[in-house]
């Protein structure tokens, strides 16, 4: 229950890609043209970009409406970046954390938006959080589904899962436990971005001078933009954009691996030993 944007390609002010575009974040806030649930996403906003050789990701994140935010246009039109995510939120729970539960989140080179909601919260996914190591779960920036949400996937990237696959086995293992979630989740590291669509809609655009747009909908009515089909998972660098069905592997390898809390596949057993063959008898001796 939000809209975001990721972006990945040649140095654009923030505001290029959120605030200047006709139905851009920054008007989606408060008037978006494809959001099936909500109408309004004024419960906080977001952004992380990344400078020139460094890694870690900024971010600028408040509680409130972003165009209640004075500043922000003054940022977002002189800062550069070449890889970005923004969000704006329609809580689940009005209020629930303030600033702490504003899209992106961020750990490491990751930053990450949850456009949606988990059914059942929070009882629901209380078996997941289970497994992940208690440190993680007393580190949460806030106390909603999003959050969580977050926890999962970060267990998976620091295990060692690619960008792609720690999305499709989060989204796996928590539509299990709760089966009517919305889970449109987002993901860059600064040079790739992966994406969910499960149950809101998403859209890439393929620039012509370079660079990759996915986001919860179309900013302008440039007539390149592609609609992701549901169920559906999305990988994206500067120059290439692949959809993989989320019952299928994730592109960049085999099948999405546990997170670090979660038991591995147990391998078949070995076949058992082909039984000995019964001692043939000796001949009796004849005298």
């Amino acid at each position: 229950m939000c809209r975001h944007l990721a972006y990945v390609g040649p140095a654009e002010p923030l505001g290029g890609l959120l605030v200047e575009p006709p139905h851009g974040l920054y008007r989606q806030s408060w008037a978006p043209r494809r959001q099936r649930y909500g109408t309004v996403n004024a419960d906080g906003f977001g952004v992380g970009w990344y400078a020139e050789g460094d890694p870690v990701p900024a971010r600028y994140r408040r509680a409130g409406p972003i165009w209640a935010d004075q500043s922000f246009a003054d940022l977002a039109r002189v800062v550069r970046t070449t890889a970005l995510l923004g969000a704006v939120r329609d809580a689940t729970l009005s209020g629930a954390d303030a600033e702490a539960a504003a899209a992106p989140f961020a750990a490491g080179p990751w930053l990450f938006s949850h456009n949606g909601a988990v059914a059942g919260w929070p009882d629901s996914l209380a078996p997941l959080a289970a497994r992940l190591p208690p440190g993680e779960l007393l580190a949460l920036e806030a106390r909603n589904d999003s959050a969580l949400v977050w926890a999962l996937v970060l267990d998976r990237l620091r295990g060692g899962c690619p960008e792609a696959r720690a999305l499709a086995g989060t989204v796996a293992r928590v539509a299990a436990a709760a089966p009517a979630s919305r889970l449109n989740l987002l993901l860059t590291n600064g040079d790739v971005v992966a994406a969910t669509a499960w149950g809101d809609t998403l859209w890439y655009l393929s620039r012509p001078g370079g660079g990759t747009v996915v986001a919860s909908e179309p900013y302008d009515d440039d007539p390149d933009w592609r609609e992701v089909p549901d169920r559906t998972l999305l990988w994206a660098d500067r120059a290439d954009v692949r959809l993989t069905p989320l019952t299928g592997p994730a592109p960049g390898g085999p099948p999405e691996a546990p997170g670090r809390g979660e038991p591995a596949t147990t391998p078949a057993p070995a076949p058992a030993p082909a039984p000995a063959p019964a001692p043939v008898p000796a001949k009796e001796s004849r005298t």
